[in-house]
């Protein structure tokens, strides 16, 4: 396996494009090759399989989808940062639509469902833990609802964003955190 660090960077964004625009079929070794603009039979030289290939994606979409720390500055509030990350969908479109690509894919390959329940997994956990301990209101259910809650949104932003015309995505974001992370814990 080569070791060139941004040469495989450069394979993994090339490899997260073809995977957005093509879907699971239309990943191959050689459609990232093409699309990084490098010799036929490179990527071959960083990633054993195909299988290895899907892993690595899910692991740079993660760096790639992460907030800029200036982002977090302040102090915090669940409907901005919920604002971020539509925001951060909306600029990283192709990366979300091969996230969701490989989810699908995860239903076919129980190695990368593997991987992708430990990956997701420990994300939930982290944003949970980080939520709490911020202070932001709410408990971990309602954390978790929220982060369901979400997920619809973004699905449904990035595959049929006309649904969701009527209806104000920020109003959306406010309803859901309003409801989901009552400020008050009688609520």
């Amino acid at each position: 396996m080569r070791q060139n660090p941004e040469r495989r960077t450069a394979l993994l964004d090339a490899a997260i494009e073809v995977l957005a625009r093509e879907g699971s079929r239309g990943l191959t070794l050689r459609a990232v090759d093409a699309e990084a603009g490098v010799p036929t039979g490179t990527a071959s030289n960083y990633f054993a399989h195909r299988g290895h290939l899907l892993a690595q994606i899910l692991h740079r979409t993660r760096e790639r989808l992460v907030p800029d720390p200036a982002d977090l500055t302040g102090p915090p509030d669940t409907r901005m940062l919920l604002g971020q990350l539509r925001d951060r969908m909306r600029r990283e479109r192709s990366v979300h639509v091969a996230w969701l690509e490989l989810r699908l894919e995860a239903t076919r390959r129980p190695e990368l469902q593997a991987e992708l329940t430990r990956f997701q997994g420990a994300e939930l956990e982290a944003n949970v833990a980080w939520h709490l301990d911020a202070g932001l209101p709410g408990d971990r259910q309602g954390v978790v609802l929220l982060y369901l809650a979400m997920l619809g949104l973004i699905v449904d932003d990035l595959t049929v964003p006309a649904l969701l015309e009527p209806y104000p995505v920020e109003g959306l974001i406010a309803t859901m955190v309003e409801r989901l992370l009552p400020q008050d814990p009688a609520d």
